[in-house]
């Protein structure tokens, strides 16, 4: 049987560009373009129904090396933690201060597109400082 080497993250959501638009700004990823007529998705949203609207929206890392990620609208809100989450690696190789102080300057990043900070767990004798964080629809992912 062959190995599988691509995957995608498929994110339950409300608001499926919205949600795509945010993790393009987190992450650098690229939206596809906007349907013939429109000159952005906000544009296209502004302009079509929801309800005609897609129902997906994916979005991409430029550089191929990432997982795709495919954001689906479903009619039921988030009640529960996730029990899978994004690890943005914010402060990968770094530690103490250093990664403290990084990882911190990236959640006033994200903080100013609409992340909420959670809490932050301090660096201890076998762990370096994490943040966790929600996306604008309430899903957690951590800074690391």
């Amino acid at each position: 049987m062959p190995a599988i080497r691509e995957i995608q993250v498929t994110v339950d959501c409300a608001d499926p560009v919205r949600l795509a638009a945010f993790w393009c700004e987190v992450l650098g990823y690229v939206l596809p373009e906007a349907p013939e007529g429109y000159g952005s998705w906000a544009e296209y949203g502004r302009a079509v129904p929801r309800e005609e609207q897609p129902g997906y929206f994916a979005c991409s890392d430029p550089t191929g090396a990432g997982p795709r990620l495919l954001f689906q609208r479903v009619p039921e809100g988030k009640v529960v933690k996730n029990r899978v989450h994004i690890d943005v690696r914010a402060g990968k190789g770094l530690v103490g201060d250093e990664r403290l102080a990084t990882l911190q300057a990236e959640q006033a990043r994200l903080e100013a597109l609409g992340a909420v900070h959670l809490y932050t767990q301090l660096a201890d004798d076998e762990n370096e400082s994490c943040v966790t964080m929600q996306d604008i629809e309430g899903n957690e992912f951590c800074l690391d």
